[in-house]
């Protein structure tokens, strides 16, 4: 059921249901942490058996999920400001902050504790590691300080692949690393081109997102620039062993596809993005969904090929 605020809002009325409860998993986010963890744990040298592939897995999700709940805890002042997160459960009074911390509290120690034990103490390790830099790092201390905060805070979305790998293998390596720059430097631009046409929310709730802190002008160049920097990156992953010719042809054409929409951001004023209602910077941040999906893929497929003596180097 839903009623209308004295502010004119909709909020919902009710008792939580176990939707809800997902919800505080932000389950959007949790799907991409699933594949790229699950990418860097098949690419790696070292084959795990599907159940233990499987249970992996699992664990990174639910610590994904553990980190979406402490993060809704922790931000539910700012969901109420913004259009886009105001009807979450803690906004919308289907879940007690207290109730999204003990859930993801509890889900913090499980996750760690049981990838421990069913992959590694490093695997562990490093979740615990993950957790702690998105909510602490992140959450609490980043995203409310600098206009840096989806800079630097990327590092939370770029550990899944490693963790993967970490799972199989124990051990980082350059692959490893790669498969991290690569989501690392792609999360500024694919998060500022969300920032260009949903500024207004950014600077309602007080988040010093480079829009807000430094304007549009400066946030088109920083899109460029980062996009040119993401390359070399993306294609370096190519002549390792998770990559190949088939690898290098997607990621080429990709790149030149994100380099091509940074170009557009970066050459449009104000006035001609407000009068398309910001189309293509729209565009570019649906594409840059693609872009990270579709490399992934290319290093899944990789590894299928040489597992049939084909592909690779």
């Amino acid at each position: 059921m839903s009623d209308i605020n004295a502010n004119g809002e909709m909020t919902r009325t009710g008792e939580a249901g176990f939707g809800d409860y997902v919800a505080l998993l932000k389950p959007r986010v949790m799907s991409l942490v699933v594949f790229t963890a699950l990418v860097g744990l098949l690419v790696a040298p070292v084959p795990m058996h599907p159940f233990l592939t499987f249970t992996c897995v699992l664990f990174i999700a639910l610590g994904a999920g553990a980190s979406g709940a402490l993060n809704m805890w922790w931000d539910a002042d700012i969901d109420r400001v913004m259009r886009r997160t105001r009807n979450r459960p803690i906004p919308a009074g289907l879940v007690e902050p207290g109730e999204a911390l003990g859930l993801g509290l509890a889900l913090s120690g499980i996750a760690v504790v049981m990838l421990a034990l069913a992959a590694n103490v490093a695997a562990g390790l490093l979740l615990a590691f993950t957790i702690f830099f998105y909510v602490v790092i992140y959450s609490m201390w980043l995203k409310r300080s600098t206009p840096q905060n989806i800079v630097i805070g990327g590092a939370a979305g770029a550990f899944p692949p490693m963790l993967g790998w970490v799972c199989a293998t124990g051990s980082v390596s350059v692959e490893a690393v790669l498969m991290f720059m690569l989501i690392f430097m792609w999360t500024p631009p694919h998060f500022w081109a969300l920032a260009l046409f949903m500024n207004n929310d950014y600077k309602d709730a007080g988040v010093p997102m480079l829009t807000v802190t430094h304007g549009k002008r400066v946030t088109r160049n920083h899109i460029l620039i980062y996009t040119i920097a993401l390359v070399p990156f993306a294609l370096a992953a190519g002549f390792t062993s998770i990559g190949g010719p088939i690898y290098l042809l997607v990621s080429a054409v990709l790149n030149a596809g994100f380099l091509y929409g940074a170009w557009k951001i970066w050459r449009r004023d104000e006035v001609q993005a407000e009068a398309d209602h910001y189309a293509t910077e729209k565009a570019v941040f649906k594409f840059s969904l693609l872009y990270l999906f579709l490399h992934f893929s290319a290093f899944l497929l990789e590894a299928a090929l040489k597992s049939f003596g084909l592909g690779g180097w």
